[in-house]
Order: structure tokens, then C-alpha cells, then sequence
């Protein structure tokens, strides 16, 4: 047994090692990981289902700046970047802004509870085949993305962010015609 925990320690610090030492050095020729290395680009659309069961897609809030955050509820960063997300969205909704949340893989009730108890107010999808994640170079969660009026990845994050870094994300996107 003590041999098992020291293999799966070691496989643990081994990957952490690995991610960190990508992070630092970047993708090819040094360039971003994640979803940072996809600035620029078209933000890709999936269909999903909402919390009352229509079917969405991210490319129908297309002409508003959407920040889409991908997360999920046994995730503990994304429960402590939620209130954040809120108020976010409380803040500049009336700008264009948009949030979007993702949840990756979970059930609709699962997605609903965590909604409730954080007074979530903005739109959010069940992504059950994490097409997202896969779509967004999500390294964990959460992940973020800030997507432009014409559809294109203007900033991608991964782990959670302040309140004030959620802030200087949008508001040069929102402020752009």
C-alpha cells in the first residue's frame, strides 16, 4: 500500500513539473499554452443545452463581448471565482457584456445546485461531451476566454481570476466599437 501512495505522489509531482515547466516555456517556438495560444482566432461554437433545456450555441451571442468561463461545481477555484463572475456580469451587462458560463460534464442538477447557491443570474450551458474544453485548450478549470464582438478570442486564461483581472479582461473589448 505504501509503495502504491509513493507511485502516485511521484507520477502527481512529475506532471505538476511538466505543466509548470510548459507554462513557463510556452507552446512551439516558445509561444502561449492553453488558451492564451488561441488569441486571435475564431472562437469555435458548439451546440448545448441551457438550464431550461433550449439549445444554445456560443456563436448566437455573436455582436456582444462575451467572456465564457468554463467550470464545473466540485471544482474549488471556480467556487471562489463564481461571486466574481456575478458581479462582473452585474457590472457591464448593460455595456454588451456577456458571461457565459460552461459546465464541463456534469449533470443538469448538479449544474442547477451550483448555480442556486452561488445566485448565478448569467446564461449558463451544460457541456456534457466537454466539447469546450477540448475546443479551448483548457489545461484545467477553471478556464476563461474573452471573446470580441466580431466572434474572435481576444484573451485566454487558465485558473481563476480576480475580480479585477476579470475587469481589465473586458473592458478595453467592450470599450472597442
Amino acid at each position: 500500500m505504501r509503495s502504491a501512495l509513493f507511485w502516485v505522489i511521484a507520477v502527481a509531482v512529475v506532471a505538476a513539473v511538466v505543466v509548470t515547466y510548459a507554462a513557463e516555456r510556452g507552446g512551439p517556438a516558445g509561444g502561449p499554452v492553453g488558451p492564451a495560444a488561441l488569441i486571435g482566432t475564431p472562437a469555435r461554437s458548439f451546440p448545448a443545452r441551457d438550464l431550461a433545456g433550449k439549445d444554445v450555441t456560443l456563436a448566437d451571442y455573436r455582436g456582444k463581448v462575451v467572456l465564457l468561463n468554463l467550470w464545473a461545481s466540485w471544482c474549488t477555484p471556480c467556487r471562489q471565482e463564481m461571486p466574481a463572475l456575478e458581479q462582473l456580469y452585474r457590472e457591464n451587462r448593460a455595456r454588451g457584456l456577456v458571461v457565459l458560463g460552461v459546465d464541463q460534464g456534469e449533470s443538469k442538477e448538479a449544474a442547477t445546485a451550483f448555480v442556486r447557491e452561488h445566485g448565478v443570474t448569467f446564461d449558463v450551458l451544460l457541456d456534457e461531451e466537454q466539447q469546450y474544453g477540448r475546443a479551448y485548450a483548457a489545461v484545467g478549470l477553471p478556464t476563461t476566454l474573452v471573446i470580441d464582438r466580431s466572434g474572435r478570442i481576444v484573451h485566454g486564461y487558465d485558473g481563476a481570476l480576480t475580480l479585477s483581472e476579470m475587469r481589465e479582461a473586458v473592458d478595453g473589448t467592450l470599450r472597442a466599437t
